[in-house]
């Protein structure tokens, strides 16, 4: 007779597993939960033999390791804002925080900036709970994905406009130099795309170069940056931030919301999905960027999880690693097949473990940062 209780103690166990491995990638810059997801599916193999054992306790091993992958990837969200906070050294999704919480950090706060961002984390997974079934009538019962599966490319185009029309770099630049430098980044961006996922490595063996060119455009840019105009950083308090709690709610809420509308769009980030929720909320406080930001990227993580089971689309490194080792069910009644409700309860246990470690880290980082050597550490 199987515990009915192993299961869960196994799914509890895997899940603490993916939230080590999604600590890891989030405070070392230019790590990413994908490397981790890529790496379990190159090795899922010879890791599945070596967890037969677990399928005679009413789990399958194949489950466990895509709840690691899960789990990383929602760890990730919550800790990658703390070397982009503290370092200078964000990833895409993280980018547009970095001004934002280096004025907080100049000003003694990035702590509270820490715990804002764990909040609006924490926030988006509570919120993308209670939405999950109506996201289901949307996609099932309005077929809502099929209606506007024809109309993508003007879908694709209108962002794209919205975001390059909407675009200003600072007020001294005037709003036509603003649309034609972003008009200028969005076809380099593209041409680079182009030649750089088809160009192969001559390293010592072959491999994509998206790693590499990621890891300069988002981590060692920043950080080079940060070498040649190193600030003073004050003493860094540790307080509590004072929560509004009805515009933290909002920009949990208009995060988490467009985190969830990317999430079926093809080519469209959560990077994206934060310029559109702070064009809907217009509060440009960094307190409120910071949360609704947080909220975007851990929404979209299990809305992305959702729109696989749904629509069979895979819009992350995440999803593709996990729909590539799970043979995954179609989600076509209001109860959400097995193995998402397992992999659900994975997301939540990150969630919660890593709310807690964001904070802990934060705290850390905090005491500690004035006391290291900042030059040499960006060195």
């Amino acid at each position: 007779m199987i515990d009915p209780f192993l299961p869960l103690l196994l799914l509890i166990a895997f899940s603490m597993l993916g939230v080590l491995l999604g600590t890891i990638t989030g405070l070392v810059p230019g790590f990413h939960p994908n490397n981790v997801a890529f790496i379990l599916l190159a090795i899922a193999p010879m890791l599945l033999s070596e967890l037969q054992f677990v399928d005679d306790f009413g789990i399958s091993a194949t489950l466990l390791v895509v709840a690691v992958i899960l789990a990383a990837s929602v760890a990730h969200t919550f800790l990658s804002f703390i070397p982009a906070a503290f370092v200078g050294a964000p990833e895409g999704d993280t980018a547009l925080c970095l001004l934002p919480a280096h004025r907080l950090l100049l000003e003694g706060r990035a702590y509270e900036s820490t715990v804002l961002s764990a909040i609006g984390s924490f926030g988006a997974v509570i919120f993308a709970f209670v939405t999950l079934i109506p996201f289901y009538f949307v996609f099932i019962e309005l077929q809502f994905y099929d209606k506007i599966q024809g109309y993508m490319l003007y879908i694709l185009i209108g962002i794209s406009a919205l975001l390059i029309l909407t675009e200003s770099f600072s007020e001294q630049m005037e709003t036509y130099q603003a649309i034609l430098l972003s008009s200028f980044v969005f076809i380099l961006s593209g041409l680079f795309g182009y030649v750089i996922l088809d160009m192969p490595s001559t390293c010592l063996f072959q491999s994509s170069l998206l790693f590499p060119a990621l890891t300069g455009l988002f981590g060692l840019s920043t950080i080079l940056y940060s070498l040649f105009h190193t600030p003073e950083i004050p003493e860094q308090m540790i307080e509590e931030p004072e929560i509004e709690k009805g515009e933290t709610v909002k920009s949990i809420i208009s995060g988490s919301t467009l985190g969830s509308f990317v999430s079926f769009l093809p080519g469209i980030t959560s990077a994206h999905a934060t310029v559109m929720a702070m064009l809907v909320r217009r509060n440009r406080e960094p307190e409120q960027v910071i949360t609704t930001l947080s909220g975007v990227n851990t929404a979209n993580v299990i809305f992305c999880l959702a729109t696989l089971y749904l629509i069979f689309r895979a819009r992350s490194g995440a999803t593709i690693a996990i729909s590539r080792l799970l043979q995954v069910q179609a989600w076509e009644m209001v109860i959400p097949p097995l193995s998402l409700i397992y992999l659900l309860i994975a997301a939540l246990i990150a969630a919660a473990f890593s709310f807690f470690i964001t904070k802990y880290m934060g705290k850390q980082f905090a005491l500690l940062f004035t006391k290291l050597p900042y030059r040499k550490m960006l060195i």
